[in-house]
């Protein structure tokens, strides 16, 4: 509450405004709609999972609730972002307000977050069922996965509060209020600050680590072990089908670690604003429209609970 009142009460400008995409309006229109387009696709790929894990009864597992959890928290993250960076693309730069820019930053980061941690849960989920098969069912009940999911969003709302309250500690300066950005990320805000940000620097890096690289870590080694018992599988048919259920998670995971792991752990000595702003683009775009694809095109339980849903309508 310190952090709020005290940034609330500075003397600097109380407003930031976005750096326009392009002046010109033929490419404002253009991008309008793609970035329309590509948000109805997520938001529709994403329910459509979320309603076929809900209605199927065969879907009622642990591996379905991790996807339909994911599902829903990629609806939520881009929502935090894409509405105010469609309404900022046409006509003159539109203000937020500081404590606006506070509250975006804070859900951003605490949606990202948790996302990077489910991620580690799914893999933890694969790594039992697939090394542990006799005791899946045993292991993984129904209250360990709602306490799973809970715990990563409980340490994801912990960090996210911590950060946003020590960023908005800072004083930002009035001719340099400008975000190169399409929302209030860390990095683009905190080269705003007119003062020292070598504490706040640490912080972050701290911060991605305990997001990005112990989960990413966590997730290497659930499939070491993966693999190995894949390998142990006698049946070729067997191995196929582990390997096919595994790859869908593990190209999600490669995507959002590897794109969130250049904007936050890179030194700040050798990151751009505009290449910053394009990767930015990635997790905001495309890894949420790609979860419900990849995920949908390479399992067939999915596959069947949609085509029957579809089925159902047109009858």
């Amino acid at each position: 509450m310190f952090a709020w009142s005290w940034v609330l009460n500075q003397s600097g400008p109380t407003e930031f405004v976005f750096r326009v995409f392009t002046p010109v309006p033929e490419f404002q229109a253009l991008l309008f709609l793609l970035f329309l387009l590509l948000y109805l696709m997520i938001l529709c790929g994403n329910t459509a999972i979320i309603c076929v894990v809900c209605t199927h009864s065969s879907l009622h597992t642990p591996m379905y609730f991790f996807l339909s959890s994911l599902s829903f928290l990629e609806i939520c993250y881009t929502s935090v972002v894409v509405p105010l960076m469609l309404s900022n693309i046409f006509g003159a730069q539109k203000p937020i307000p500081l404590a606006g820019c506070g509250a975006q930053m804070f859900f951003f980061v605490t949606l990202g977050s948790t996302d990077c941690f489910l991620l580690a849960v799914m893999a933890y989920d694969r790594y039992v069922a697939i090394c542990h098969p006799l005791h899946y069912t045993l292991i993984m009940t129904q209250k360990l996965c709602v306490q799973m999911v809970v715990g990563a969003l409980g340490l994801a709302l912990f960090l996210s509060l911590q950060l946003t309250a020590l960023i908005f500690t800072l004083p930002f300066c009035g001719h340099h209020r400008e975000i190169n950005h399409f929302l209030c990320d860390v990095p683009p805000v905190l080269r705003l600050a007119c003062a020292d940000t070598r504490v706040h620097q640490a912080v972050l890096y701290v911060v991605g680590i305990l997001v990005l690289t112990v989960p990413f870590l966590l997730i290497c080694v659930s499939y070491v072990f993966i693999t190995l018992a894949i390998l142990r599988i006698s049946s070729a048919e067997g191995r196929r089908r582990a390997f096919s259920t595994c790859s869908s998670h593990l190209t999600v995971v490669l995507l959002q670690y590897g794109c969130c792991s250049l904007v936050y752990l890179r030194p700040r000595s050798s990151t751009s604003e505009d290449e910053d702003r394009q990767i930015a683009l990635v997790y905001t775009f495309v890894t949420p429209l790609l979860n419900p694809l990849i995920y949908t095109l390479r399992n067939k339980d999915v596959k069947g609970a949609l085509r029957h849903v579809i089925n159902s309508k047109a009858a």
